[in-house]
């Protein structure tokens, strides 16, 4: 959405942020020369990790053209705060070419005015606050905001590329979806994990969404089984958000979980598709 003013300056990153990837150059430099995206998440929240694949998209496509993309982890669970657990987090989603800052303690979070992860800002040349938006979805709407900041000082001139198409069929303008079911929190809170252990029960709970996830902390491996049927594994080689299983539309289906000795599962979520036909 954009801001009801149009005065709203870029807050600096506070002295002593820490970053995974290289250090970028103070807000106010970076807005000088170009518009800049903040995005705001937690590399294992499941609607955070559905934004990513657009974060990166964007800044291959745009940072050519000087757009700048910088990723804030601000930790909805508790071990997303640690940096050596944050780094591989990050390595496994392919985020390598984005700086992102370290929020451990909600310093930024609170600065920026975030409202839920994820939260994304696009300040523009100059340092005003252009396009505001809490969540998932508005993906076309946000590129078209980003592209607007990169015409304007081309006087409409520039030779951007075709805007992108919806990554999934949800995604698209317009598009109904289903709600999903609620979270599930295994270990009783979004802070205390189910930790699995030999001889430890499965988890066993039905759903209806378009697709499942599991957020985990630790190395190991998840065997999914969906209605009884064959169990299926998923390798846990970093902790995040890792997909249990993917359907073309909104279906309901009974999910059994096992998880290896050692791994902490905190929250099973889900994410919306579209109607059954």
């Amino acid at each position: 959405m954009r801001p009801k003013a149009r005065d709203i300056a870029v807050p600096p990153f506070a002295p002593g942020t820490a970053w995974i990837g290289s250090e970028p150059q103070p807000v106010e430099r970076i807005c000088a020369r170009g518009p800049l995206v903040v995005h705001f998440v937690d590399v294992a929240h499941v609607s955070s990790v559905r934004t990513l694949p657009y974060l990166k998209a964007w800044a291959e496509r745009y940072q050519p053209l000087g757009l700048s993309v910088i990723g804030v982890n601000s930790p909805r669970f508790p071990f997303t705060a640690d940096p050596d657990r944050l780094r591989p987090a990050l390595e496994q989603l392919g985020l390598g070419g984005v700086p992102f800052a370290v929020d451990s303690r909600y310093r930024l979070w609170h600065v920026y005015g975030c409202q839920g992860w994820p939260s994304l800002f696009l300040w523009g040349r100059g340092g005003a606050l252009r396009w505001v938006h809490f969540g998932e979805g508005e993906y076309q709407a946000t590129e078209a905001a980003i592209r607007e900041e990169l015409e304007a000082p081309r006087g409409g001139g520039a030779q951007l590329p075709d805007p992108m198409a919806p990554l999934r069929p949800s995604d698209a303008p317009g598009a109904l979806v289903a709600p999903p079911s609620e979270e599930v929190f295994p270990g009783g809170s979004v802070s205390e994990p189910w930790l699995a252990a030999e001889g430890d029960p499965r988890l066993e709970l039905d759903y209806s969404a378009g697709e499942a996830w599991a957020s985990v902390d630790g190395r190991g491996s998840l065997g999914v089984s969906l209605d009884d049927g064959p169990e299926g594994t998923i390798e846990v080689d970093a902790p995040g958000a890792h997909r249990l299983a993917g359907h073309a539309r909104h279906e309901s289906h009974h999910l059994s979980l096992r998880a290896s000795p050692g791994l902490s599962v905190y929250s099973i979520g889900f994410a919306a598709g579209l109607p059954a036909r």
